[in-house]
């Protein structure tokens, strides 16, 4: 099995199914977390020197941290009901309680944290909607924590691709540090297909295909994408869902199309 999939596991006794850190991919920026909680059920995080974005998958919860509380927040009881999801910003040395009020699905995203900003409630009407591409690569794109949102580290965004369409293509790289034309960027993908038992076809891989994968993606799943282009493919019958964390160095998106493929923006197409 590939190093860049983990394969979403029997939840723990917190309730943990996915666990990357920066330790576990090999890489210094992204962690990223899932916890599927019963109703009634808590869970407590700490923050430390990390800031966190944590997202409702799924279902209703209470949230409070050191200095502010966010009761009852949460609205879609799936990701496929395709309205933008509650979340909350949790700064570095900042403590969270999230206590499930129905049965949750909690994505917890985290990165270097070193400013000064308070926690926040980023509610639906907060996240940007956008619609990107044509013919058979559009997709659905919820921006949750974009760059021209504050944070010290995070970038946060969550991508539905219908049956049989691509996203996160034109293929595209962000792996260039110290470049004026891209930025160094770190990424998981936490996949959902709708019918559950479905799959979508995932590769990453470089110029020189030094690195060259293409992983058959599940329920839960996550791919990590250290560097190099990540497009993604769905099958009939399966629509995908995925949450997107990125970060790095420097808190931007800066990108650059593989040649190859650029044509597929353009008028023509």
């Amino acid at each position: 099995m590939s190093s860049l999939l983990a394969k979403c596991q029997q939840p723990d006794a917190q309730g943990r199914i996915q666990s990357v850190t920066p330790e576990n991919a090999g890489w210094r920026f992204v962690g990223f977390e899932v916890y599927r909680l019963a109703a009634g059920q808590s869970l407590r995080l700490e923050s430390g020197d990390k800031e966190l974005c944590l997202v409702l998958v799924a279902g209703i919860a209470s949230v409070a941290t050191q200095r502010a509380e966010y009761p009852h927040i949460g609205k879609r009881m799936s990701p496929f009901e395709r309205t933008p999801p509650y979340s909350v910003y949790v700064p570095h040395h900042d403590h969270v309680e999230v206590r499930a009020e129905t049965d949750l699905e909690l994505a917890v995203c985290s990165a270097p944290g070193n400013g000064h900003l308070p926690s926040r409630l980023i509610t639906p009407a907060d996240v940007g909607v956008e619609r990107r591409g044509k013919g058979r690569n559009q997709r659905l794109v919820h921006n949750i924590l974009p760059d021209s949102q504050p944070a010290d580290s995070l970038l946060v965004v969550e991508v539905y691709t219908d049956e049989g369409n691509t996203s996160s293509y034109p293929s595209h790289k962000h792996d260039q540090e110290n470049s004026p034309d891209e930025t160094y960027l770190e990424e998981t993908y936490y996949h959902r297909l709708n019918p559950e038992q479905g799959f979508c076809l995932q590769r990453v891989y470089t110029d020189d295909r030094s690195l060259d994968e293409c992983m058959p993606v599940y329920n839960r799943d996550v791919v990590k994408v250290p560097r190099g282009y990540h497009p993604v493919a769905t099958l009939a019958g399966y629509d995908n869902y995925y949450l997107n964390v990125m970060a790095g160095p420097v808190r931007l998106w800066k990108f650059t199309w593989e040649k190859d493929h650029a044509w597929i923006n353009s008028e023509s197409y």
